[in-house]
């Protein structure tokens, strides 16, 4: 009887740990400094010189032309042939991106920037969609303005058993104004273990 006792003792134990370990983190774990680090590698070159050439191309673009691109981007998910997403994800922004997100150790698990249209100019992985003006992430940052600052709340995905949170800013050129945005998925799970262990 006590063995048994002593079981389910430990298997408490084991529970109470686990629930802890998936406990839903605070988004104040993406604080200034880690929206200092983000701002830092959005500032290299790439970023701007693509922002910019995507803007000009897509300038005179119409709405009922952004739907139209968007539903091609998420006709090609479920297609062999895929030009749209072949040629955003093979960008240099892209590429950039992508690495980031690699060289983050886990950190950093998707990233994309957007332009003024709230059309895709680069990400680290495909989207489910193309156009993301419609979303909180374009709303609450490029149509709020240049300084705008928007974390969405955590989210556990469930595949890994982690805690995920959106940091969504504006992007502004060399002279302040607003070229577009970025959202940065960060994974909170592990931005914490890496915050307990420094201490």
């Amino acid at each position: 009887m006590l063995q048994i006792l002593r079981v389910i003792g430990f298997g408490a134990l084991l529970l109470g740990a686990a629930s802890s370990a998936h406990a839903k983190p605070d988004k104040l774990l993406i604080d200034a400094t880690v929206i200092e680090q983000v701002k830092s590698w959005l500032s290299a070159p790439v970023v701007g010189i693509t922002l910019d050439s995507q803007n000009q191309r897509y300038e005179e673009i119409g709405q009922a032309d952004i739907l139209k691109l968007d539903k091609q981007w998420r006709a090609e998910r479920n297609d062999n042939q895929q030009p749209l997403i072949a040629s955003t994800l093979n960008n240099p922004l892209s590429i950039y991106l992508t690495q980031i997100q690699a060289i983050s150790g886990g950190l950093f698990t998707e990233i994309f920037v957007v332009n003024k249209k709230g059309l895709n100019a680069g990400q680290s992985s495909i989207t489910s969609d193309y156009w993301q003006g419609d979303e909180a992430k374009f709303q609450k940052t490029y149509d709020v303005g240049p300084k705008a600052i928007f974390i969405d709340e955590p989210e556990l995905h469930e595949a890994t058993q982690t805690w995920r949170a959106q940091l969504n800013l504006t992007l502004v050129n060399a002279k302040g104004k607003s070229i577009g945005a970025a959202t940065v998925e960060i994974n909170l799970t592990e931005l914490d273990r890496r915050r307990t262990t420094k201490r």
